[in-house]
């Protein structure tokens, strides 16, 4: 990557008029007669300057009002969804305590690693994902369009949740809350509770009947659903109007989608820290098993969580942060960011298990009642003996513990008849051990809980704006991946592109709203992000590693922020990182191919959740999500690896990057005699200026990268014009 550089353009009609000796005696002269020709200069001084300092480039990049919205930016891109509703489960399932060590380990080991080199990249490059891959190696410049198709593929279903959360909020403004009971159906002769409600709950009823109307496989359409076919709509004005302007647009919105998802996370916690049950679901969280530490599949869990939770691959990263002045120390972001995102998580973690804990202990008295009336029953029928009862428990308002001494002392008086007593032994880690994730936890688990608070519509209305304006965090991210690397390669006007897109967008998301759509949210959730993210971070660090080198990095990054950077990143880079990543990558893939595809479906007449293998066409799509994502790599590689086009054709293969800018490499340059002022033949070139260093792209070399003396960047030439004061004028 080249330093911070002094960019000059020409008009190409103007004549050429200064001689050698007037730019030798004069250098003031020299830099006017320089100031409009296409020529990249690098100018040593004692101080680097920023180019948006001192350059006089037209067409400038825009930068972050303030260091605030940018943290605020990244914080809302990274931490999304996937903290409260994946994180919480994963603790859970991988060991409380000992996963949230394990998870913090890993952060430590590939999480800030990675995030900072993709910090690093965006902001000394100063463009989108394309861009920087195509800079930093033009035969990998595969990764930049990888990331780019992954955005768009997540960005289609991403706002699919959004427009559930919309509904949902929408609904919320009721009391009783209307997921509260089970709808009563009324015919001519009678009322009745509504059979697939009866059969399941409540909030199951609403969330798949009610909400999406879903139908019982994924080969039946049904139809879109206009509820939330309209949600769907407003979720992408909301997105469009927030992106249209840029950063500009999307910075004033980052103060509230960022800063209210605390707010409520910290309300709730408080509130549900007060409820009975809370603590039980809290030491269940953090109880330690540390014998589960063993197994590999916590490990992968672990790593694949630390590798979504700061959002690498995406692409949303390196735009945010090529918005910056190559002089912020990205180092201090990353490490900040990466902290923040921890302890959001951890702070969610609470949240959800002090909920959850209520609600089993909510769930947990209806047991103990229900059962105690049972008790009594078989005490009148002389089932059960008053001799074993305790004469200090009372039945009418028996407590947890005195119901588990009883339920204990019948279990061994009858031992052999016990069985058909049917009494449940209504532990609350029983209903804590009910692992619920995803969409199960945030529209059924939680639902269901906050109809038991007290004022339960105002904290409905609070939950579902958090989870909407953590998916708008995250959306923005994903749909600045995705048009940010279009407007620095081809030029368009931002707010027309990113219209276009979300119009698009819309009406391919479509599919995600039918009465199937949950189906395709599932499968493009499964298939589209994963294994490709996965493939494009493994390529991001050998481009940066190996093809690049790590020693130029590791100088580039002392030259961008001043100090080098210990060498922990250096080790973490050239070997943890590589080896963890393809180590994640091969366990990733030899779990899909033990696991057979397939997906969650609701069967109406049994009222209940079931395991469905996907058809034969759905298994076509769902391989054909992961070839469409990574195949930009092998194809880019490819054509410019063997020249299959021609860099004079103007097409994106003959497209370089210098300084934040697109030029086109010109046809007419060959070798080390070619003009540097395109459109002029060697003789109508004006002389360059002594001590200066002039980069250009070398045209038609056959290695994968020149790298000018051993730092500056891929790809590039520096001619260090000799010293040669005696030379003839002619001669030079």
């Amino acid at each position: 990557m080249p330093k911070n550089s002094k960019v000059v353009k020409r008009e190409l009609d103007d004549e050429v008029i200064e001689s050698v000796k007037d730019l030798l005696s004069n250098e003031g002269s020299t830099d006017d007669a320089f100031k409009k020709s296409e020529l990249i200069v690098d100018v040593q001084e004692e101080k680097d300057t920023d180019v948006e300092e001192g350059s006089e480039v037209e067409d400038e990049r825009p930068t972050w009002n303030n260091k605030m919205q940018y943290i605020l930016a990244q914080v809302g891109f990274s931490v999304g969804l996937g903290n409260v509703w994946r994180f919480p489960y994963t603790c859970q399932k991988n060991g409380g305590g000992a996963y949230i060590l394990l998870y913090l380990i890993l952060l430590l080991v590939i999480g800030i690693p990675l995030f900072l080199l993709e910090l690093s990249v965006g902001q000394r490059i100063r463009q989108g994902s394309i861009g920087v891959w195509n800079y930093i190696s033009p035969k990998l410049g595969g990764i930049g369009f990888a990331s780019f198709l992954v955005c768009f593929l997540v960005a289609l279903y991403y706002n699919v949740i959004i427009a559930w959360s919309l509904f949902y909020f929408s609904q919320s403004f009721q009391q009783p809350l209307p997921w509260d009971q089970c709808p009563l159906v009324k015919n001519a002769s009678y009322t009745f509770v509504e059979p697939e409600c009866e059969k399941s709950s409540a909030t199951m009823y609403y969330w798949y009947r009610e909400a999406l109307n879903i139908s019982s496989s994924i080969s039946e359409s049904g139809g879109l659903n206009w509820k939330m076919t309209v949600c769907l709509l407003a979720a992408w004005v909301m997105v469009c109007l927030a992106m249209i302007k840029g950063i500009q647009s999307s910075g004033k919105v980052m103060y509230f989608s960022s800063l209210f998802p605390y707010i409520v996370l910290i309300c709730f916690l408080i509130r549900a820290l007060l409820l009975d049950g809370s603590i039980n679901g809290i030491h269940h969280m953090f109880a330690p098993k540390l014998e589960i530490m063993l197994e590999p599949k916590v490990w992968r869990d672990a790593a694949t969580q630390v590798f979504y939770a700061l959002s690498l691959g995406f692409g949303g990263v390196i735009a945010f942060s090529s918005f910056n002045k190559r002089d912020n120390n990205c180092h201090f972001d990353a490490v900040l960011v990466s902290i923040i995102n921890f302890f959001t998580s951890i702070l969610a973690t609470l949240v959800v298990f002090a909920v959850l804990g209520f609600k089993a202990n909510v769930v947990n008295e209806k047991c103990i009642a229900e059962n105690s009336k049972m008790i009594i029953t078989f005490l009148k029928m002389g089932n059960i003996s008053q001799d074993i009862i305790p004469h200090h428990i009372n039945f009418s308002a028996v407590t947890a513990e005195d119901y588990h001494l009883v339920y204990d002392i019948i279990q061994k008086v009858k031992e052999e008849e016990f069985p058909a007593l049917h009494l449940n032994s209504c532990q609350i880690e029983d209903e804590l051990n009910k692992a619920v994730q995803g969409t199960g936890l945030a529209f059924i688990a939680f639902t269901e809980a906050m109809t038991h608070f007290p004022a339960s519509p105002f904290w409905s209305v609070m939950f579902f704006l958090m989870l909407v304006n953590l998916g708008l965090g995250s959306m923005f991210g994903v749909t600045e991946g995705f048009v940010t690397p279009i407007v620095d390669t081809f030029k368009v006007r931002k707010e027309i592109f990113t219209v276009i897109f979300c119009l698009l967008s819309f009406c391919f998301g479509l599919i995600f709203v039918q009465h199937s759509g949950n189906y395709f949210v599932i499968m493009f959730d499964d298939y589209s992000a994963p294994l490709p993210l996965l493939i494009v971070v493994i390529f991001e660090n050998i481009a940066v590693s190996f093809v690049y080198g790590i020693d130029r990095f590791m100088e580039d990054l002392r030259d961008m922020l001043g100090f080098a950077p210990n060498r922990y990143y250096y080790y973490m880079w050239k070997y943890m990182t590589p080896l963890i990543l393809l180590s994640l990558l091969m366990s990733s893939v030899v779990n899909i191919g033990l696991s057979f595809p397939g997906y969650t479906a609701w069967i109406e007449d049994k009222a209940s959740e079931e395991f469905l293998t996907y058809p034969t066409w759905a298994m076509v799509v769902c391989f054909s999500l992961v070839v469409l994502a990574i195949l930009p790599i092998p194809v880019i590689f490819i054509i410019r690896h063997c020249n299959l086009i021609d860099d004079s054709s103007g097409n994106l293969a003959s497209v370089t990057y210098k300084r934040g800018r697109v030029l086109k490499e010109p046809a007419n340059l060959e070798g080390d005699d070619a003009s540097l002022i395109h459109g002029k033949i060697s003789s109508e070139m004006s002389s360059p200026n002594f001590g200066k260093n002039i980069y250009r792209k070398q045209s038609g070399s056959p290695s994968l990268d020149t790298a000018p003396n051993g730092r500056y960047g891929i790809g590039y030439l520096m001619a260090d014009m000799p010293d040669m004061p005696d030379m003839p004028e002619s001669d030079l």
